[in-house]
């Protein structure tokens, strides 16, 4: 349970970021703009490990890692996402 409650609630955002890289990659937007999402969401991710690391600690900080970890997976996969080729 300590690792399926942390990915289970980075679905939640995960998938909101995924569905909105590709619905701007559908637009002929600049790359940056297509990045965005993936962006922010490391930045997040980012804080979240410092402050389960430094403020909370314990278990509870655990979970804050393991939930920044699943958040820059998916991150990492809208990435891939945006910079892969199209198809024609």
């Amino acid at each position: 349970m300590m690792l399926f409650g942390p990915l289970l609630i980075a679905c939640i955002p995960g998938i909101c970021i995924l569905l909105i890289t590709w619905w701007l990659s559908k637009k002929s937007v600049s790359l940056f703009v297509k990045l965005l999402p993936g962006l922010t969401t490391i930045v997040i991710a980012i804080v979240l490990f410092y402050i389960g690391f430094e403020n909370i600690r314990g278990f509870e900080g655990a979970a804050y890692g393991l939930f920044s970890i699943f958040l820059i997976l998916f991150a990492s996969a809208s990435f891939v996402f945006v910079r892969r080729p199209k198809a024609t």
